[in-house]
């Protein structure tokens, strides 16, 4: 089956399946940025479990589908999209951050932003050049990638770089955008589970530089 069939065929079965009664208030809680069939959370991935399931076979990873789906004009469409990506999450290679870098790009916005910085997380354990990539992207001209090196390392505790994590806050303090200082404030927040110390020693440190809402979401633990 080529990518466009792939498309079509979920695009079809997510429409088919979607509730034009609840798209409306989807849609409004996304400040109505994008169309929605309707489909809540659970549905949407018991509708698409299956065939990400039999794609998962071929450890291919086929970015021409995803991307068909990103460009999609309905955000389940996106979802699926995300699903997909992290779903191979351990085929995606070094090789593959330009393509990331560019799903980050396409109709951003916190939710799909958020779930596929995970697989960017997974990668850089595996190859530690991710981790250079992601100074620049610190620094890039789109707070979404700037919030996508913020939080890469959310969840690998132990394992975290904090060395890492600290300079590309540095990096991005200072900044008036809420993305940002949310996503500071949270990965401070996620790592004070694993090292209180470092994380109040932090937040002290860079108290007046660190905006009121960092701070409390960074704190939160401590």
């Amino acid at each position: 089956m080529t990518s466009q069939e792939k498309y079509q065929l979920m695009k079809d079965k997510l429409r088919q399946a979607g509730d034009p009664e609840r798209a409306p208030q989807m849609a409004r809680y996304m400040r109505d940025q994008f169309k929605y069939y309707g489909l809540a959370s659970p549905v949407r991935k018991e509708l698409c479990r299956d065939f990400l399931k039999e794609e998962y076979k071929s450890r291919q990873l086929d970015w021409d589908f995803v991307f068909r789906c990103f460009k999609d004009d309905y955000r389940e469409m996106q979802y699926l999209g995300v699903d997909y990506v992290r779903r191979f999450a351990k085929c995606v290679t070094y090789e593959d951050l330009e393509k990331m870098y560019e799903l980050l790009r396409t109709k951003s916005w916190w939710d799909t932003v958020d779930a596929l910085v995970k697989v960017l997380g997974s990668l850089s354990l595996r190859d530690g050049r991710t981790k250079e990539v992601m100074l620049t992207w610190a620094q890039d001209p789109d707070f979404w990638i700037r919030r996508s090196a913020i939080e890469f390392q959310l969840g690998l505790k132990e394992q975290t770089d904090q060395e890492l994590l600290g300079k590309i806050i540095t990096d991005n303090l200072g900044s008036s955008e809420f993305f940002i200082n949310k996503a500071i404030g949270w990965a401070l927040r996620d790592y004070s589970k694993t090292n209180p110390a470092w994380v109040r020693e932090f937040i002290e440190k860079y108290r007046s530089a660190l905006s009121p809402l960092s701070i409390r979401e960074g704190s939160k633990y401590l």
